[in-house]
Order: structure tokens, then sequence, then C-alpha cells
């Protein structure tokens, strides 16, 4: 086994992986979309999974290659880079890891995940603690394609899904650039109620349900203080990032919401200008989810999502 002092794995979303390689910096190696580097884990955003303190082991066979995983944990997750036929037949002789879709709400899953890969045939490159509990971080739901109006509410459930914490009976969320509706349609469903804005109509199936106030402005002229207090300030609009930051630094120092689950849209290629005002908000956390494209997600009021 050679374990290197201090070294992470960062996993890229596939497309991503120019964008990760600048956030790092000088790499140690890589392989495919998993990049090494030196030093313990850093905040960085474009990581669907982090693997902390990997390790490394020369293997002989398969079969010595199960035996030191099994010999490790129980649950594991291959990332396949090379030699894929041989470390398809490792992960095949490994317990079953399910991978099923998530009924959401339904709960992340608390079972202990690690990674493992093949760097060369004789190569094992282990991680048993990884940020993830989803398979290579990847965030698989059983979507509903008949109740929601897009498909943007799969970024929501997974937000909600990796922190753990989701708007309840009793609670208010506030919707910015809320049409046709997914966004406001998961509260609702939650049983919050819903101040839902946008210059554009909800679908209106979604404007027909109960505990959903429409308010058709513009979500940057409404000003804080014209709405009571909120406990859940949601926002996918679409705009540059430098406008977005200017209105949810708005709410935040307006004191009248208590978390944000934001959507940071990209125009073009990712630089770290456009995001560095958002990562340096005290209390804040800057993502890419499984179901983000070119975009991520902010989250601010809240400890940070688990499993990424």
């Amino acid at each position: 086994m050679h374990a290197p002092a201090t070294q992470t794995a960062y996993l890229a979303p596939e497309r991503y992986v120019d964008n990760l390689v600048r956030e790092l910096g000088p790499l140690e190696s890589r392989h495919g979309r998993l990049l090494i580097a030196p030093g313990p884990p850093k905040p960085v955003a474009w990581a669907e999974n982090t693997w902390r303190e990997p390790s490394t082991y020369a293997i002989e066979s398969i079969g010595d290659a199960v035996r030191l995983l099994r010999g490790i944990q129980r649950n594991w997750c291959l990332y396949p880079h090379s030699n894929h036929r041989r470390a398809s037949l490792i992960a095949q002789q490994l317990p079953h890891v399910s991978a099923r879709p998530l009924c959401f709400p339904e709960p992340a899953p608390s079972a202990k995940l690690g990674s493992f890969t093949l760097v060369d045939a004789n190569t094992l490159l282990v991680s048993a603690d990884c940020s993830s509990a989803f398979p290579n971080g990847e965030v698989a739901f059983t979507e509903d394609r008949i109740s929601a109006p897009s498909r943007a509410y799969l970024k929501l459930w997974e937000a909600l899904t990796r922190l753990g914490e989701r708007p309840t009976a009793g609670q208010t969320c506030l919707d910015l650039g809320s049409s046709p509706g997914g966004w406001t349609w998961v509260a609702q469903r939650l049983g919050a109620r819903v101040i839902s804005v946008d210059k554009a109509l909800l679908a209106p199936a979604i404007a027909a349900l109960p505990r959903i106030e429409f308010r058709r402005e513009s979500a940057f002229a409404l000003a804080p203080d014209a709405l009571p207090p909120v406990d859940w300030l949601l926002c996918d609009v679409a705009c540059y990032p430098a406008r977005l930051h200017a209105l949810l630094a708005r709410w935040v120092a307006s004191g009248r919401c208590r978390r944000i689950i934001a959507t940071v849209k990209l125009q073009g290629p990712w630089e770290p200008e456009q995001t560095e005002a958002f990562c340096a908000m005290p209390g804040s956390q800057l993502v890419h989810l499984h179901h983000n494209k070119n975009e991520l997600t902010w989250f601010w009021g809240l400890e940070g999502p688990h499993g990424t």
C-alpha cells in the first residue's frame, strides 16, 4: 500500500473537468475525471464527489482486489476509467449497492460508500471516506413526468436531498423568477406556503394549487420589506451572476430570509471571477449539483449540502 501523507481526489462532472482543474491548481495526477491534488480537501464547487485520503494498493489478481476491498469495508462504488473489464469483474464480486432512483422526499442513503478505480491492471486507487452517499456523486430520482411543469424541479429535489432539510408545513417560501413553476411546485407539495414571483405567468395547473400566492412582477424590483419574513428564498432566475449576486445580497442584508437556495447560471465558460462574490459571503457554499448544467447552486444560511 502507498498512502501519501496528504492528498485528495476529486471527481469532476462530465464536461466540466477543466473547471475543476482551474479550481484545484497544480495536480499530482489525473485519471479521466478523477483529479488528484495535494493537501486536505478544499471547498471546491466543481466536484461531484471528493475522495478523502485516497490510497494506492498493488494487486496481483481480481480476487486479490476483492479481498482487499472487503477487508476495508462493505460498500464500494467503481469509478470506471481504465482496464474496464478487469475493474467490472472486481465490482461484480463485491456486495451489491443499490443505486435505485430515490422517490423524493425520501432521504439520502445513510450507509458509508467508498470508491475505487484501477489506475492500471495491478494498481487500485481507493478511498473508504468519500463525500457523497451516491455512486460517483450521481443523484437519480423517480421523476414526475405528469405534474411538474418542467425538469427544473430536479435541481431543487437534489439540493434538498443533499441538505437533509426541506420546507415544511407552516413555513413560507419565496420563489423568485418562478415561471413556469417547477420550484414553486416542489415547495407547495412539501406543505409550505409559497409566494411565487415572476413577470411571466405560472403554468395554469401550478397557479391553481392551494397555498400559492402569485405576484406578477420582476424579482429584481421586489423590495424585501414589501413582504413578511420568509423561511426559504428559492431562486432559479436566468440572469448574469453579478446581477444575481446583487439581488441576493440585498435579501441577505435585509435579514428577511433565513435560508437561500439559488442557481447561478453562467454565460459561456466559467471564469472564477464570476462566482468569487458568492463564495466570499459568510455562511454560504457554492456547488455543482448532478442536475446542474452550465450553472452552480448557491446555499446560504444552511450548513451546506451533505454528500457533495
